[in-house]
């Protein structure tokens, strides 16, 4: 395998059925990859959306104490209202919709960037071809994928 870029219509791509003869399957792989491309550049703007909506989930509210009314401080209610006497009482432990929410998005956001990652190494491999038709197909793909991509994250 040669370490320099050519420019051949002939080049193997990841695995060996993605074996390139001739200049129309040389344009269809240019194009393939480039559209992983931008799928690549989607996948990180999903992913900066799920974090930054993990992070706007918001913390169940902690259980705050029934105001006691001047008229019954003497009574046995009185003292089931206090603070301290609350605080004692067991706490139900059962996952809250805003928990199950916060790991349902956390689940998401590793399937979301173990994809990113596996296409990630996938394309450097891709440019690893030392094929010029394939590394500029990546970089087009990046440049098209960036400039159609990054300017969603504002509007979610």
């Amino acid at each position: 395998m040669s370490m320099h870029f050519e420019d051949s219509s002939s080049v193997t791509l990841l695995f060996d059925f993605w074996d390139v003869h001739g200049p129309a399957g040389m344009a269809l792989s240019v194009f393939v990859v480039l559209l992983l491309t931008v799928f690549y550049e989607l996948l990180k703007v999903w992913k900066i959306w799920l974090g930054e909506r993990s992070s706007l989930a918001p913390a169940p509210p902690p259980p705050s104490p029934s105001p006691s009314s001047p008229e019954s401080v003497g009574s046995t209610a009185a003292l089931t209202s206090i603070p301290s006497e609350t605080s004692l009482a067991p706490a139900d432990h059962s996952p809250t919709p805003t928990v199950t929410k916060s790991w349902l998005l956390h689940s998401i956001q590793t399937v979301v960037h173990v994809i990113q990652v596996t296409l990630g190494y996938m394309l450097m491999l891709c440019v690893m071809s030392y094929n010029v038709w394939i590394f500029l197909g990546v970089i087009a793909g990046s440049v098209l994928g960036y400039f159609l991509a990054f300017p969603l994250i504002g509007r979610f």
